[in-house]
């Protein structure tokens, strides 16, 4: 085995507990993938989101005399942050149900700005080529600047098509100020 950390030194592959052995590395980079209300299925790239967060509707203040694409604002640790609907930002006509436990935020970044992407559900953590993005297609006017493409690939013996988004687009949108 090449490139053997020292824990594991000296013994050969087949010595190892099953679950070194199917290691591999990982391919493309890494992406949180999640759903907005609609549905629909997203990701954004691990390293534009700064964490993700699931508070309880009632610590998201709402704010008055903004766009209606805001839920409110969220103190995270000092830090005040905005919380968007995303699949409204989007263009989705289903607005996020606010009655429950808990909202998936995913807070992302960009140089100082922090903006809080209220989304349905999270689905997973997965690592996806980027040489593999296609530009998307049929998609509405609204959408296409804060995407960066799609994948298409089968999941479960089911075809999916992955959009990734771009969270800076996303961020310097002028739909925040409607």
């Amino acid at each position: 085995m090449v490139g053997n950390p020292d824990f594991l030194m000296g013994q050969s592959e087949d010595d190892l507990a099953p679950e070194f052995q199917e290691l591999e590395t990982p391919e493309g980079e890494l992406h949180l993938r999640f759903q907005v209300p609609s549905g629909r299925e997203l990701a954004l790239p691990a390293t534009g989101i700064r964490e993700v967060l699931d508070p309880p509707p009632d610590r998201i203040t709402p704010m008055p005399n903004v766009s209606p694409l805001l839920l409110g604002t969220f103190n995270v640790r000092g830090r005040v942050i905005w919380v968007a609907d995303l699949g409204q930002f989007l263009g989705d006509s289903l607005a996020l149900n606010t009655d429950r436990a808990e909202i998936f935020v995913i807070a992302v970044e960009d140089q100082d700005t922090i903006l809080g992407l209220a989304v349905e559900r999270i689905v997973k953590m997965q690592w996806l080529d980027v040489e593999k993005l296609q530009m998307p297609t049929d998609i509405p006017d609204g959408v296409a600047p804060f995407l960066r493409g799609e994948w298409v690939f089968e999941e479960n013996e089911r075809p999916i098509t992955l959009r990734l988004l771009d969270q800076v687009s996303i961020l310097r949108s002028a739909r925040w100020a409607a």
